[in-house]
């Protein structure tokens, strides 16, 4: 089987693509429209306006998109073979000695590269533009500044310290990079037996280049029978505590980048903390892209079949059938990894092998 690019890989490659697009923009648009419709009852909280809803929900179109493409792809892609099917232009590349695989492999061809735009889009544009929004939902209702609104109510454990601070923000450094800033810091110290050993507060902790840096620091010592304080203008602050965990743990997983989640999950299990709802996301990210091109080959079976008769609803309906099977099958695995504990990789790779191998028993003899 070659793969070099022919003039049909391109026809095909144009009928998927175009199908797969329309069904996507319906998609999003809906789901968009209906979770605009949803802000209206937080409008007039602070100074929450018509016009930050709106600006909120458009920030979320890179997420929305990246979550519905599995779904778009299989129901447009359903669409566009049935189409050409309908009108026996499959059976004439069949009859010029195109084996099924080849023509599936044109198909995959065109998933792949719009899957690849999506992977980019979801380690990139999507987390920064969900940020966005929940930064201008925030500030909204709070009447805070961006910055400050993304950290407020820190809590964070790091070994045997557990960290409070009131709120914090991101500065840009004049040559590149950021710098976090935390106000209002307070470290607990914990003992082997449980009780505190030291407080800690400080004016204000600073994360660069560096490490942590703590200004205007008190600090009280609590022996059995006696407490000492102390203080310093700014000292150094020697912790393994990353600042992208801090970021990570203020947003939901889902909303989160590949890098980030995987510093979530160090962070969590470096601790003694649950950090299987990160590991979750985590792995469905690196997933993402096998689940797509198995869920869309996995249907192709029906272009050469099923799909020669019957309209646009029967299409419909087969590619609904077939999103919503796989989304019960890598849902019930992935609640069967959380309950036994057994590793996630495992579960999201054995959705799309089930998909394949049911396809291709049911429909080997009946596409030829």
């Amino acid at each position: 089987m070659k793969f070099h690019p022919m003039r049909f890989d391109f026809y095909l490659g144009r009928a998927v693509f175009g199908t797969v697009l329309l069904t996507w923009a319906v998609l999003v648009g809906l789901d968009v429209v209906m979770a605009f419709s949803g802000e209206f009852k937080d409008v007039g909280k602070g100074s929450y306006t018509l016009g930050h809803a709106a600006a909120s929900v458009l920030y979320t179109v890179p997420r929305r998109a990246y979550t519905f493409f599995p779904t778009a792809a299989v129901i447009g892609s359903l669409m566009g073979l049935g189409q050409l099917a309908a009108t026996s232009e499959l059976t004439a590349l069949r009859a010029l000695g195109l084996s099924r695989k080849r023509l599936s492999a044109s198909v995959a061809i065109a998933l792949s590269l719009m899957t690849a735009v999506m992977v980019i889009n979801g380690e990139t544009l999507a987390p920064w533009a969900q940020d966005r929004s929940d930064n201008i939902r925030a500030s909204a209702k709070s009447g805070q500044s961006l910055a400050s609104s993304r950290y407020s109510g820190i809590w964070v454990r790091e070994g045997d310290t557990f960290l409070s601070a009131g709120s914090g923000d991101e500065q840009l450094l004049p040559g590149g990079g950021t710098r976090l800033v935390l106000n209002d810091v307070r470290l607990y110290q914990i003992a082997e037996d449980g009780h505190v050993a030291s407080l800690t507060h400080a004016g204000t902790v600073e994360h660069g280049a560096d490490g942590w840096m703590l200004h205007k620091v008190r600090r009280d010592t609590f022996g059995e029978r006696s407490a000492t304080r102390t203080t310093a203008e700014s000292e150094k602050w020697d912790s393994r505590l990353d600042a992208g965990a801090l970021a990570a743990g203020m947003s939901k997983p889902r909303n989160l980048a590949a890098r980030d989640l995987r510093t979530s999950i160090e962070y969590r299990k470096r601790n003694g903390l649950d950090a299987r709802d990160y590991e979750d996301i985590y792995w469905s990210r690196w997933f993402y892209p096998v689940n797509v091109l198995a869920l869309c080959l996995a249907a192709v079976p029906f272009a050469f079949g099923s799909l020669r008769s019957g309209g646009m609803g029967k299409r419909l309906f087969l590619g609904i059938l077939f999103a919503l099977g796989f989304w019960l099958l890598q849902l019930f695995f992935g609640r069967m990894a959380g309950a036994l504990k057994f590793d996630y990789r495992i579960a999201y790779a054995l959705p799309p092998i089930v998909m394949l191998v049911v396809s291709g028993m049911l429909f080997r003899r009946k596409s030829g």
